[in-house]
């Protein structure tokens, strides 16, 4: 006569426990249960990646200090908040959209900010000129781009959820016609600007996450940290939207009205990090999928923070081995989006396992 095996826990108890993976051949999230003695491998990984970034802060704040160092010092700091704040805004959003659309090949870029962020720039710049939008204050401006940008999410989300009612992959589709448009809009305005508009809007092309302002800042930091908050209160329903609609509906989940808080909060990380430094596409795809390697379970308690400290030390050793190492000008934009886009192919190319 065989043993007995025991019970499983209860449907209720996957609140929060649910390990969901990727599906190897579409990216989408497939559940799984995790083996009770990985969180314990994960915390002590979690550790060594809080070690390796506090090392790559000190060396981005000590590392060839020279002349005014009170100066230096200021103005370094800055910067490595501003790769703090940046790389939690694009770590936690592209979790949350990936949860939301369940797909891990997905970014929010899909849905057309970076586009509208960069047709934003072009029109005001067509339009006012370039001394003009130089002498806008720097908080109207940056409330201004944050303001376009989250209409226009929070009215597609509006117009469209309702509409689709669990097609969600529509939705990003209607995003992304959405965003060649923009960039349609973008490419024919720039044809009636002379060289010397043309180069400013060039710039806005990249982020630069070495000349942000001390105040908005400030701001950012405190819309990013209220919105990690509230993430982390919803990381056990997050858990469950993750193992798919019907078993989310069945462990008792609103999950249609937990995709348009998970987009919303998205919109709003992807529109403050844009607004304060530029657009990135695929540097969210990079970071993430590296701290799902690291990880290698599905619990947002997890993966957040091994992609957020993934961020931070990617930005931050990136800058340190651009500037001081290599001493070179390069945007270190232009480096970690030619990374993310790789990324993105061996994603789209890999094979079923």
């Amino acid at each position: 006569m065989s043993p007995t095996r025991p019970a499983g826990p209860p449907a209720a108890s996957l609140v929060g426990r649910a390990a969901p993976a990727p599906d190897s051949a579409t990216g989408s999230v497939r559940p799984a249960l995790g083996d009770p003695s990985r969180p314990v491998g994960d915390r002590s990984r979690l550790m060594l990646l809080a070690l390796l970034a506090l090392a790559a802060a000190a060396g981005y704040l000590l590392l060839g200090l020279h002349g005014n160092i009170g100066y230096a010092l200021t103005r370094r700091a800055t910067t490595l908040a501003t790769l703090g704040v940046v790389g939690t805004a694009i770590a936690l959003s592209t979790v949350l959209f990936q949860t939301a659309t369940h797909n891990r090949i997905l970014t929010p870029s899909v849905m057309g900010f970076d586009a509208l962020y960069l047709f934003v720039q072009t029109l005001g710049v067509a339009v006012f000129g370039v001394g003009a939008t130089r002498q806008l204050p720097p908080l109207a401006r940056f409330g201004l781009e944050v303001a376009v940008m989250l209409g226009f999410s929070l009215g597609l989300y509006g117009w469209l959820i309702g509409r689709l009612a669990r097609r969600i992959h529509l939705l990003v589709l209607i995003g992304m016609v959405c965003g060649v448009f923009f960039r349609s809009l973008t490419q024919f305005v720039q044809r009636i600007l002379d060289p010397t508009e043309f180069v400013v809007v060039q710039d806005a092309m990249f982020a630069d996450f070495t000349d942000a302002d001390t105040t908005l800042l400030g701001i950012a930091a405190v819309v990013v940290g209220l919105v990690a908050v509230a993430a982390r209160r919803l990381f056990p329903r997050l858990d469950v939207m993750s193992l798919g609609h019907d078993p989310a509906i069945s462990l008792g989940v609103d999950h249609r009205r937990m995709t348009v808080v998970v987009l919303v909060m998205a919109a709003v990380l992807v529109s403050v990090s844009t607004a304060l430094v530029g657009p990135t596409t695929f540097f969210g795809l990079l970071v993430v999928h590296l701290g799902y390697r690291l990880v290698r379970t599905g619990w947002h308690r997890t993966t957040v923070p091994a992609a957020i400290g993934v961020a931070f030390v990617v930005l931050v050793a990136g800058q340190l081995l651009l500037e001081r190492v290599l001493g070179l000008d390069s945007v270190l934009a232009v480096a970690v989006e030619f990374l993310g886009g790789l990324a993105f192919l061996l994603l789209l190319t890999r094979r079923p396992r």
